[in-house]
């Protein structure tokens, strides 16, 4: 009988905590939101466009646009919206990498630029001072970097400065619908809307599109040293993110903390509270750690769509880039800058130098191929030049 008394007691107390928990996770979620409105109107506020918004009735202006079409909600709405990240001294390699998009892209984009103060004059100063040719395929929002308050010291120094901005884009675009989120680091092969079509293949449940972080598990990162949850055999690469965002603002997720489910905004603070000891690729490490216990949720595209040089510094391990090129370029660990990976910085080289309105056969792909012959001696080089011409 004493026995029984002790297990009731512990079993009315684990109750009680129980109860406490739930309660201050009420609180919480009721908190965030909060904060996320007020969010939302200062990131607004605090704005830039590309072009000057319209107070009359008319054609919608690029912010009009962003808020009030989307390519599920209004069918009539053709772009690509490209979402992009950069503080500090990334400005040349971003507006490269918006370069790239345009090159080959048919359709017309929109870019939503998330830079800290430095940056943001000089981005739209770079932005319209290029040529009509180019200027007329996309329009841009600049948005100022916005982390919560009393948790933006933490965010902010999660990795690298202003990465993990990425994991908030569903909460402060409200209103747009689906939409690619790129690294500075990356460059177009393809034309934008090729990646964003994979869009149309997701299942009524997943939400959101990545890469593996690794083809081969021997030399894989997460599934040898991670010392978190991880999707799959060997986790996957947030460098390019494909999202549903209205999908995502909707989903309850399942998690480690709780039984109960969390909404995205419920789920990130504690989820770096928990983790934060733990990881060390930031943002990264706490996507895996999502949908390590929602797989269901996620679309993983093949490794051609972010092609890294873990992808051929060891030999070539990526069998779709062999067989159809490499559709998206993931210049990682600085290779576009330094002489590691020649192959990656004469890609980068040929995109920067090129200029709007060339012709595009003779003035970047015929150097960018003499460039890569003399690349053959390494992995990616050779990788490079037997792959199929796009």
């Amino acid at each position: 009988m004493r026995c029984f008394r002790h297990v009731l007691y512990l079993c009315i107390v684990l109750t009680l905590f129980s109860l406490v928990y739930v309660f201050s996770q009420l609180a919480y979620t009721l908190e965030v939101r909060d904060r996320w409105r007020e969010l939302r109107g200062a990131a607004h506020r605090g704005l830039d466009t590309g072009l000057p918004l319209r107070k009359t009735r008319g054609p919608a202006g690029p912010y009009e646009r962003m808020h009030r079409e989307g390519p599920v909600k209004e069918p009539h709405d053709e772009r690509n919206h490209l979402a992009v990240v950069a503080c500090g001294p990334r400005l040349e390699e971003t507006l490269t990498m918006l370069k790239s998009a345009l090159l080959f892209s048919k359709k017309p984009l929109h870019f939503y630029i998330f830079a800290d103060n430095e940056l943001q004059g000089s981005f739209k100063k770079a932005l319209n001072s290029w040529p009509h040719i180019a200027r007329r395929k996309f329009n841009f929002t600049i948005f100022p970097i916005t982390f919560p308050k009393d948790n933006e010291r933490e965010w902010k120094k999660l990795f690298k400065p202003c990465a993990s901005q990425r994991l908030f884009l569903p909460l402060i675009l409200q209103e747009v619908d689906s939409l690619l989120y790129v690294d500075t680091d990356i460059l177009f092969l393809q034309p934008v809307e090729d990646i964003w079509a994979l869009l149309s293949r997701f299942n009524l449940s997943q939400l959101a599109a990545m890469a593996p972080e690794h083809e081969e598990p021997r030399i894989g990162w997460y599934n040898r040293f991670a010392r978190h949850p991880y999707y799959g055999r060997t986790g996957i690469n947030s460098g390019v993110m494909l999202m549903n965002m209205t999908r995502i603002r909707a989903k309850y997720f399942k998690n480690d903390m709780t039984a109960v489910p969390l909404s995205w905004e419920e789920t990130l603070m504690p989820l770096l509270q928990k983790y934060k000891l733990n990881i060390t690729w930031g943002d990264q490490d706490l996507l895996n750690v999502i949908f390590h216990f929602n797989p269901e949720n996620l679309f993983v595209f093949p490794c051609q769509w972010n092609y890294r040089p873990d992808h051929c510094i060891y030999g070539s391990n990526c069998q779709t880039a062999e067989q159809q090129g490499v559709s998206i370029l993931h210049g990682n660990r600085g290779v576009f800058h330094d002489d590691k990976q020649p192959a990656f910085r004469a890609v980068y080289n040929a995109i920067q130098k090129y200029r709007f309105g060339e012709d595009l056969e003779k003035s970047l792909l015929e150097p960018l191929e003499e460039s890569l012959r003399s690349t053959t001696h390494t992995y990616c080089g050779g990788a490079a030049t037997s792959s199929p011409r796009g």
